[in-house]
């Protein structure tokens, strides 16, 4: 037996070395080894030991990395294909509203190209994520736009405007409303188009986000010492062939992996999120239909103001896509992922890593016909029963993380949507809270504690 041990650890030796592992041989007392103790003779050492627990940190990212592979390729493909797609569609349409000043309106065209310019600009930021509004970026199109109607349309013989002039003109737009209600009306179609575009975008990269996070997700010393006494271990008694059990398997898995399953509940309602937004974007709330719209919104606009030019003077010399088979296939896979987390230690515990066609099986001590401990559920608090390992508590990265989820979701679902029909949105000074103004309530949502508060005396609260 021991001639038998001797000629495997000879072969250990040169597969370490081949694989870059300090080797020692030698056969230790159970003293010296931390993890692989065992009544028997043994080819390990303590330094082989480390050289495990590096080897299954490496491999458990490895292994999260394939299983999330798919899925992460799937959301980086519609991330680029959002962005190329409503960029372009940025471009056509900006385009298309400069043609009109072009067109129709040729007195104006050069002077009104910059404002038209930095409409789709903001536009496009916003999509992005930026901290604006689709009414501020509206609003101050409007008036960068109307000291131009007034002085070439309204007035034409107004040669040059004074910059004070110019300046009045664009601090009494909003006073004298020349625009009538078409550009609050250009306000309310972009607003829910575009509202639903930047958070489709922001729950994309909130995806990419929470797989980057759990692929580099923190191995407890408990983990990794269960990892590598249910991989490696048995390689110490030559028993190289041999499997874990199924049952061992998934208690060690689940162990590792209870903080990351925690995820579960609110990666559930981000896949309900998902298909919400896109829904919202395939429906009334088209983009490409809002964007293409503006043309024809301004132009209204600005006949409106034309009509009205006797008032206005005297009233200011008084003041003075990605295409849609791509996305029912990207949100049909998406829905499938949806017990992503839920089942991650199961899949990790399929395939080779487990011996399921075989009359016996490695449960962490010895060879045995089967697995008799108990076998635990998913989840933090099912853990407590977990013989295999102890888990202290949640990860701190993964708690982070899913208060992180949960706040994107409830923003999400919440009942006023920013920007939307008949609702404005405000940040207080210190960027603790936001509040949204419904035509009857007042919403308070608290960005620290992820908590939302109404107040039904919408007048009081704007006095105050």
């Amino acid at each position: 037996m021991h001639f038998l041990l001797l000629l495997w650890c000879m072969y250990l030796e040169s597969s370490f070395n081949f694989f870059h592992f300090w080797f020692c041989f030698c056969f230790p007392k159970e003293s010296d080894l931390q993890i692989c103790q065992h009544r028997a003779l043994t080819c390990c050492t303590k330094k082989m030991e480390e050289s495990y627990q590096t080897a299954v940190r490496r491999e458990r990212t490895q292994n999260i990395q394939a299983l999330n592979f798919e899925l992460k390729y799937m959301i980086v493909g519609h991330i680029t294909a959002f962005q190329e797609a409503f960029e372009s569609l940025l471009r056509f349409a900006e385009n298309h509203t400069t043609s009109l000043f072009e067109t129709a309106y040729r007195a104006m065209a050069k002077e009104a190209a910059e404002p038209v310019k930095e409409l789709f600009t903001d536009l496009s930021l916003y999509i992005l994520g930026a901290e604006t509004t689709v009414e501020n970026a509206v609003l101050r199109f409007f008036d960068s736009l109307f000291p131009l109607v007034y002085s070439r349309l309204i007035n034409p013989g107004i040669i040059d405007l004074s910059e004070e002039y110019t300046e009045c003109l664009r601090l009494t737009r909003q006073d004298i409303n020349p625009f009538g209600r078409y550009s609050k009306e250009v306000v309310t179609e972009l607003s829910k188009s575009l509202w639903a575009s930047r958070m489709l975008n922001q729950a994309l990269n909130m995806g990419i986000e929470v797989i980057n996070t759990t692929e580099h997700a923190a191995l407890t010393k408990e983990c990794s010492r269960a990892l590598v006494k249910m991989q490696y271990c048995p390689h110490c008694q030559g028993l190289t062939l041999i499997r874990p059990c199924v049952g061992y398997c998934l208690n060690v898995m689940r162990g590792c992996l209870a903080s990351v399953s925690e995820l579960d509940t609110q990666w559930r309602e981000y896949i309900s999120t998902l298909e919400y937004l896109t829904n919202e974007m395939a429906g009334s709330h088209d983009l490409e239909l809002a964007l293409l719209g503006i043309r024809n919104s301004i132009n209204e606009a600005i006949l409106h103001a034309q009509l009205n030019g006797p008032q206005l003077s005297a009233t200011v010399k008084r003041e003075a896509k990605p295409s849609p088979d791509n996305t029912v296939e990207f949100i049909s896979y998406m829905k499938r992922s949806r017990t992503f987390y839920a089942s991650i230690a199961e899949r990790l515990c399929d395939g080779d890593l487990v011996m399921r066609d075989s009359s016996t099986c490695w449960n962490g001590e010895d060879v045995v016909e089967s697995y008799t401990s108990r076998v635990v559920s998913n989840g933090l608090k099912a853990q407590i029963n977990n013989p295999e390992l102890k888990v202290k508590g949640l990860d701190p990265l993964i708690s982070h993380l899913i208060d992180k989820l949960h706040h994107f979701n409830q923003q999400i679902h919440f009942p006023i949507r920013m920007g939307g029909l008949g609702s404005r949105e405000f940040l207080s000074p210190d960027k603790k809270y936001i509040y949204y103004i419904d035509i009857h309530t007042v919403y308070v949502l608290n960005k620290q504690f992820n908590t939302v508060h109404s107040c039904d005396d919408r007048e009081a609260w704007l006095r105050w």
